[in-house]
């Protein structure tokens, strides 16, 4: 087949099962018998639960049980990423002690929804309030209420990556820029919502979940209720939409499970959009003081930022990880040096924060990006000539930063002049203030080395297993345990073994989602790494399948390895077409086991573990055009442009689809998204994302640097276009208001926030 399937522009696979209404999703699970869930949230942010009086509910006409925290004192869910000096690595599904609203303090099942759901009304909460606090930096003032009294602090950990000498490198430079960046808590807003169908019969639990990591699902609830791992079957066929949010098992979810072992029947729950905002876990809230440091010639000197993090009520799955990446990332594609960066967990009584697409990254870029423009502007410098100056050329690659990440490959400049050259400035005697702004990015994809992940406090494994096999007939199963979510890979991993073993697309079945049938995947889909890990294990596992195609074939006609070729769903002699064997022939004959070289096993299967030697990083470089209104502050973005590398594309087409989809979410962070407290804790349930009234044309143009690293040359992209939009945008902003470019710090840049400003 030649490289047939390898970057073409394939049609995505999955569409037409879920444009048709054909979707395997939770919501479309139905088993007899199943009971519904409902979970009573608090409503308020800090206290404590006295009393749980449940018996109104019960006398509700179709109630089969009610769950509160006296049932369930020892149900505990683990945090997988430990940062040095944690102070909490598990918490309670079910807490009578009260730390942010929406907390789940009793579950309702009954046998509709709309019983479960009267009935929780009725479950009478007796609570002791207590102050809450709100906000990271108030969480650090010495007259702050304590969420755990016992630490005597609101600070979960707090450390330093990069170089012990870095203020000194600062104190004796030319020029110094100091600002301060606050980043709003922002929600993962997936289409389908988070749900579960959880089934406890002959002492097995089988738990249909929407989620981008079954195999993390199925071992957290077996440890969870101590079931060994072998009587735990997580499914998660379509889900969709993930963006970080469905990394992991809630609290609410473990409680399905548990409400349906209670009762031994199946329970059904779903989250109401309602609960979204107080139950599915943000992510972004950060605060960066920060300082760059330049020479006389403008020469970057040194960067240090202080970066203080959200973690909310208590730390999630992933704890403080996403502010430790944004302390790696914090350099970008730039030489400092010195850089160091000091990371702070901070408690505060709001929904816990975890994992969202970037993860991290956005926020590292925006305080990175903005000073760059701010000392450009405060030197009189051209603020591309200022980056292409301190950026890290492609022969200076692979380069490892001042805070340990080791880049592999790319050409940043070529990004950064693409994008330059691919701007259209808008004029318009409008009365509004245009502006251009730029952002360049390096991205950490393809979370990876499994000895790595060890070392960093992640308690994982960074593989990931292939399994590939020929049937008699020639047809191809590829089975993996990543997961769809949307990003396509059900679509690019049959195009990788098409290609790779030498079938026709059609002839290929990918099976995802199922731990019962697929290998072992113990983080999932996330971080950018389903097709550069995925992908990787599966281009080594087709090279073994070809070779052993190949070996049987040069044994049949009696010829050297090397002499023959695939071609046409056969495998011939270089220049005979007349000796051939076909595939269907070779693989009946290997899983009869007859005729087959000595040595050869019988069968035609290859499962691959691959554990990446190191991380990929893909890069970009983007450019927003805006125009504010001074008299409302209202920000529109008339133009948006992209230049990514992603490494080797084996779909263009999924590509660009993701880099479009992500840039729209940065969009949302950078002008309109974001979770606002009451200073008791509420959260005001307005959330604006945005429409396609807010979202101009992004032209996009992809550059390939084949990963040294990944078999197959792919790097990861599902993230990549998150990062940029926030600091492209807010530098636009900024060149459109020079008087108050300084004061262009916070995002999301709301017209309120833009016309309090000038």
């Amino acid at each position: 087949m030649g490289d047939a399937y390898v970057g073409a522009r394939t049609p995505r696979r999955e569409d037409t099962r879920l444009l048709t209404g054909k979707g395997r999703y939770v919501g479309t699970v139905r088993l007899p018998g199943t009971a519904h869930a409902y979970v009573v949230r608090s409503p308020i942010a800090h206290g404590r639960l006295l009393g749980c009086d449940a018996k109104a509910a019960w006398a509700v006409d179709g109630v089969l049980d009610v769950i509160t925290p006296a049932d369930a004192p020892d149900l505990r869910l683990p945090c997988v990423s430990l940062a040095p000096g944690q102070r909490i690595t598990s918490y309670r599904a079910l807490d009578d002690e009260i730390r942010y609203a929406g907390q789940p303090l009793a579950v309702v099942v009954a046998r509709t929804p709309e019983a479960a759901r009267d009935a929780a009304d009725l479950v009478d909460l007796e609570l002791a309030e207590l102050p809450a606090v709100v906000g990271m930096e108030r969480a650090l003032e010495g007259e702050a209420p304590l969420l755990y009294r016992d630490w005597g602090t609101n600070v979960l950990t707090d450390f330093t990556l990069g170089d012990a000498d870095c203020a000194d490198a600062i104190a004796g430079a030319e020029h110094v820029v100091e600002m301060t960046f606050r980043m709003g808590r922002v929600s993962p807003y997936p289409m389908e919502p988070r749900g579960v169908v959880a089934s406890y019969a002959e002492e097995e639990l089988t738990v249909h979940i929407s989620s981008q990591a079954p195999h993390h699902v199925r071992e957290h609830l077996a440890d969870a209720f101590g079931l060994t791992h072998d009587r735990v079957r997580v499914i998660s066929r379509d889900c969709g939409g993930g963006f970080g949010g469905k990394e992991h098992v809630y609290p609410d979810e473990a409680l399905v499970c548990l409400a349906s072992m209670r009762l031994g029947r199946p329970v059904s729950w779903s989250e109401s959009p309602g609960d979204r905002l107080f139950a599915t876990l943000p992510a972004r809230a950060a605060v960066h003081r920060a300082r760059l440091a330049l020479d006389g010639d403008g020469r970057f000197v040194a960067l240090h930022a202080d970066v203080i993090g959200d973690i909310g009520a208590h730390p999630s799955n992933v704890g403080v990880s996403t502010f430790a990446v944004t302390a790696t990332l914090m350099p970008g594609p730039y030489r400092f040096d010195r850089v160091a960066v000091r990371v702070r967990g901070v408690v505060t009584n709001t929904t816990p924060t975890g994992s969202y697409r970037g993860f991290g990254q956005p926020e590292a870029t925006l305080t990175r990006e903005r000073l760059i423009d701010e000392a450009a502007r405060r030197l009189g410098l051209d603020r591309i000539e200022l980056r292409l100056r301190n950026m890290l050329g492609p022969d200076e690659l692979p380069y490892t930063t001042r805070v340990y990440q080791p880049y592999d490959s790319g050409d940043y400049p070529l990004a950064l002049r693409t994008v330059r050259d691919l701007v259209t400035p808008i004029e318009k005697d409008d009365g509004r203030r245009r502006g251009i702004g730029y952002s360049c990015h390096v991205e950490t994809t393809g979370m990876g080395p499994s000895m790595e992940l060890k070392d960093t406090g992640i308690l994982a494994g960074g593989y990931e297993t292939a399994v590939l096999r020929m049937e008699q007939d020639a047809s191809v199963v590829v089975s993996s345990g990543v997961v769809s979510i949307g990003q396509g890979i059900e679509t690019t991993l049959a195009q990788l073994a098409a290609d790779r073993v030498g079938v026709p697309i059609d002839r290929v079945r990918v099976v995802l989602g199922d731990t019962a049938a697929t290998p072992y995947s113990s983080v999932g889909s996330i971080a950018s790494r389903s097709l550069a890990l995925g992908g990787g294990a599966l281009t080594q596992a087709a090279a073994r399948l070809r070779d052993k195609l190949v070996a049987i074939a040069a044994h049949r006609l009696e010829a050297a390895p090397a002499d023959l070729e695939l071609v046409d769903g056969a495998v011939r002699v270089k220049g005979d077409p007349q000796a051939s064997v076909t595939l269907g022939e070779l693989a009946t004959s290997a899983w009869r086991g007859w005729d087959l070289p000595e040595g050869v096993t019988p069968g035609l299967e290859e499962r691959v573990s691959y554990d990446p030697a190191a991380y990929t990083f893909a890069y970009g470089a983007h450019a927003a055009a805006v125009a504010v209104d001074p008299e409302t502050g209202a920000v529109e973005l008339e133009g948006y442009w992209v230049v990514n590398d992603s490494g080797v594309l084996v779909n263009p087409a999924v590509v660009e689809g993701q880099l479009r989809g992500a840039v729209v979410q940065g969009i949302g962070q950078a002008l309109t998204e974001e979770i606002v407290y009451t200073a008791d804790g509420q959260p005001i349930t307005d959330y604006m994302v945005p429409t396609t009234r807010e979202v101009p044309d992004i032209g996009i143009v992809t550059l390939q640097t084949p990963s040294p690293v990944t078999p197959g040359g792919m790097k990861g992209v599902g993230e990549s276009g998150t990062i940029g939009p926030p600091a492209a945008i807010a530098n636009a902003v900024a060149a459109a208001l020079p008087e108050i470019a300084e004061k262009i710090t916070d995002v999301p840049l709301t017209p309120a926030a833009v016309w309090s400003l000038l």
